[in-house]
């Protein structure tokens, strides 16, 4: 398949829209068990146009569900494992010698995928965390001075260990700002542990899904997502909580101005997901401790993910809700 970006397609009505993120959802769920909520909001956050962050402790099903939706998302996917050794070049590509030309030809790097799998992207050092920046802000890379765009739509879907595991580097601020929702699984319930065991005794189940949409059909139900109203009120009641983190006292540096937009987004995806052709405060108050817990920075330097969405949610029950939109 070629890597080119997708052409445009016309927007399909909100109905089918719809269907396509409720397809994402049911067909990850074929493989992943007993995680809806977290299937849901992974959808949401790539219907947004933003990229997913996923941390727990290894075994804990991080990647498997990082590869069911990217398999259920269709395009050309692209797997990074991260290593202490992996370099800038190894992710972007890099120029090689041509003998025959006299010249150097671009190589593009596995980065250069409609899905992009980073496994365990905190063990990379930050020289090599860097190399993600500007092609989960931009869709782009640069390398040798020249500019190289991504192919289109373009999902970073990366895992991480919690950062007591031995080996690994936490990543900077700027990275997580990248990250639309950051999420953890947790532990299953005994029912569904035994199930997701007898599922995989002979083989992954996770290589039988099939795609359920298309990179064109993807590009076109984000432009209906983007069509979601946005109440006034509801996007003031979503500025007002991000606002609230930089004034919080446990906060030394609260959400930023790209964290209210991807919020707004974020949460017109969940609405198309619900079937609605509105954002309600109901969907700002469940996305909020995903998509800002990650972006705190906190006084005392502890807590990681966990602490910083225990703050959003004391503020959610501190900033008033519209009573109506």
């Amino acid at each position: 398949m070629s890597l080119a970006a997708v052409p445009a397609s016309p927007v399909p009505p909100r109905a089918d829209a719809a269907a396509v993120a409720a397809r994402l959802v049911g067909g990850v769920e074929q493989v992943v068990h007993g995680r809806r909520a977290q299937v849901e909001l992974v959808v949401c956050a790539v219907l947004a146009g933003g990229h997913v962050l996923i941390e727990d402790v290894p075994g804990s099903g991080k990647t498997t569900l990082a590869r069911a939706v990217a398999a259920c998302l269709g395009g050309e996917f692209r797997r990074i494992q991260g290593t202490a050794d992996l370099l800038p070049a190894d992710i972007t590509g890099s120029g090689v010698w041509e003998p025959e030309r006299r010249a150097f030809a671009f190589v593009p790097g596995p980065v250069f995928g409609h899905v992009v799998l980073v496994d365990e992207l905190n063990r990379t050092p930050p020289r090599t965390q860097s190399a993600f920046l500007e092609a989960m802000d931009e869709g782009a890379v640069t390398v040798d001075g020249v500019r190289h765009e991504l192919p289109q739509p373009f999902v970073v879907l990366a895992t991480q260990n919690p950062l007591e595991q031995y080996g690994t580097y936490p990543l900077p601020e700027a990275q997580l700002d990248r990250f639309a929702v950051t999420l953890t699984l947790g532990p299953n319930d005994p029912a569904t542990e035994r199930r997701v065991v007898r599922e995989q005794l002979e083989r992954a189940t996770v290589d039988d899904l099939e795609p359920v949409t298309t990179p064109a059909e993807l590009v076109a139900v984000r432009r209906e997502v983007r069509r979601t109203h946005v109440a006034d009120a509801v996007l003031d009641h979503a500025v007002r909580v991000v606002e609230a983190t930089r004034n919080h006292p446990a906060v030394v540096l609260g959400a930023s101005t790209r964290a209210a937009l991807t919020l707004a987004h974020v949460a017109q995806a969940r609405a198309l997901l619900g079937g609605r052709g509105h954002v309600s405060p109901d969907d700002v108050k469940a996305l909020a401790p995903a998509v800002l817990g990650h972006r705190l920075v906190l006084r005392d330097g502890s807590g990681g993910l966990a602490r910083g969405q225990r703050v959003v949610t004391e503020l959610l029950g501190q900033v008033p809700v519209p009573l109506a939109t």
